[in-house]
């Protein structure tokens, strides 16, 4: 698989702040300087942010839908 891209689905690998490991979010930024990182927002089923946090290309692995 390539390199995730905005507004792809991803899965948190390990904890971070307040969230599980396993926890889905949604890419809404993608950086390419100075390394490759994604900002990824998780939200609650309502749709509330719980969490937006700039996580590294290993720190996160795509939803297969």
């Amino acid at each position: 698989m390539g390199a995730m891209e905005l507004l792809d689905r991803v899965r948190l690998v390990t904890p971070r702040d307040d969230l599980d490991a396993g926890a889905i979010g949604t890419i809404v930024e993608v950086f390419e300087r100075p390394e490759r990182a994604y900002e990824v927002e998780f939200s609650d089923p309502d749709g509330a942010t719980l969490a937006l946090l700039t996580l590294k290309p290993d720190e996160v692995r795509a939803v297969e839908d």
